[in-house]
């Protein structure tokens, strides 16, 4: 009964508050009204002010199918897609309600999966997220979110990152991961921060023992799969997750730029052949290695691996560079750092198998004794300095946003 009086009462110094100042934000903290009539009167004015973030949690659920935003691009980016929309379809226990797209305006895989399959679809910078979805899913998007969009989601923004965080923070934690020659890798499912990249909290994780050799474009369908298959567990239990959140580490983290044109210089006399291997690995699918032949660059193509070469001058050691047909295996193998790798195919205005460039070119060579090759049969090293540069100011540039701290 009292609290029946006490709110017509408070309905009373409203609109007496109302009359005399013109509504609530032209209230004064010097009026005569009751001190906490006063006070409700200045929160809903502040409340009023921040309509946008507060009305959007207005009505938030506490457990799924949830309404969800997805922003991305790539194939990787798709499988996580895919698996959010068989949830959608699926007539038991779904995960997802609603479900729209953000991405870039280019013909990309996400786009073309969201267009066939009737899914909304949001032109990124173009996103109207207000008062719409419960959270947002961002899985190798590539664009910074601001502070602005990611408080209209009142679970936040979760990602889907292929590494174990704080590790390999960037756009291309496949890659270095491959390159660098780890055992282990995972998914991480975290929720991003403003500013910047891959720092915020993280819900989950789960380990992936690498098998031997495995490609850059091998592990990155396999990351894909798990991450999909996380983000879909993270998502059953989403409340839960968030308030069991941890903060990452402040050992261990890595950053995994870009990867370049600048990386694919074949170093000879510096890398040994697990290097050359890695290498080949982790971006040969995309940008061929290269090397320098007689003045012009070619493109070193099927790598083979390791090999065993015996020369008839064993005391002497072959230079880096230094090439040799093995004909029974068809073969053309280059020395390096620390012994022999084979290329089974190469480059130069076409691709030709390693025994059509030794038969074409090398032949001539090849008649002579073998430790008396010419400088010119030789594949010489030769990084672009202004490449390198550049990649080493932009690298440095864009760390700043992987860090934890301003």
């Amino acid at each position: 009964m009292w609290n029946m009086v006490r709110c017509a009462r408070a309905k009373g110094f409203m609109s007496r508050a109302r009359r005399f100042t013109g509504g609530d934000c032209a209230l004064s903290r010097g009026s005569l009204l009751p001190l906490w009539v006063r006070r409700r009167v200045f929160s809903v004015h502040r409340e009023h002010s921040s309509a946008c973030v507060s009305q959007s949690h207005t009505h938030v659920r506490t457990r799924p199918p949830w309404r969800i935003l997805f922003f991305g691009t790539d194939h990787f980016a798709e499988e996580s897609l895919k698996c959010l929309y068989s949830s959608r379809q699926e007539s038991g226990e779904k995960v997802v309600d609603l479900l729209e797209v953000v991405t870039l305006p280019k013909d990309l895989p996400v786009r073309r999966f969201a267009l066939q399959n009737s899914l909304y679809v949001h032109d990124w910078p173009n996103v109207n997220a207000h008062n719409r979805f419960d959270v947002g899913v961002v899985v190798s998007f590539g664009c910074l979110l601001k502070e602005d969009l990611i408080r209209h989601f009142p679970y936040g923004i979760l990602n889907v990152h292929p590494s174990l965080l704080p590790r390999w923070r960037g756009p291309a934690p496949i890659f270095h991961t491959v390159l660098n020659g780890d055992a282990v890798s995972g998914v991480t499912i975290m929720q991003i921060k403003p500013r910047r990249f891959d720092v915020g909290p993280i819900l989950n994780q789960c380990v992936y023992q690498i098998p031997e050799n495995s490609t850059a474009d091998q592990l990155g369908e396999t990351l894909a799969t798990m991450g999909a298959q996380l983000l879909i567990k993270t998502l059953k239990t989403l409340p839960e997750s968030i308030a069991n959140r941890r903060e990452q580490s402040k050992c261990g983290a890595t950053l995994a730029p870009k990867i370049n044109t600048s990386m694919s210089w074949v170093q000879w006399e510096e890398q040994t052949c697990d290097e050359i291997g890695r290498l080949f690995r982790a971006i040969g699918s995309r940008i061929p290695l290269r090397t320098i032949w007689m003045g012009e660059t070619i493109k070193l193509l099927d790598f083979a691996g390791k090999f065993s070469v015996t020369l008839s001058d064993q005391k002497k050691r072959p230079t880096p560079g230094s090439i040799y047909y093995q004909k029974e295996s068809d073969t053309l193998l280059v020395c390096c750092k620390d012994g022999w790798v084979g290329f089974r195919a190469i480059m130069l205005k076409k691709s030709i198998s390693a025994a059509d460039f030794y038969n074409g070119y090398l032949h001539q060579f090849f008649l002579k004794k073998f430790s008396q090759q010419h400088k010119e049969c030789l594949f010489q090293s030769n990084k672009l300095k202004s490449e390198d540069s550049a990649a080493r100011q932009k690298n440095s540039q864009i760390a700043k946003m992987y860090s934890d701290t301003q």
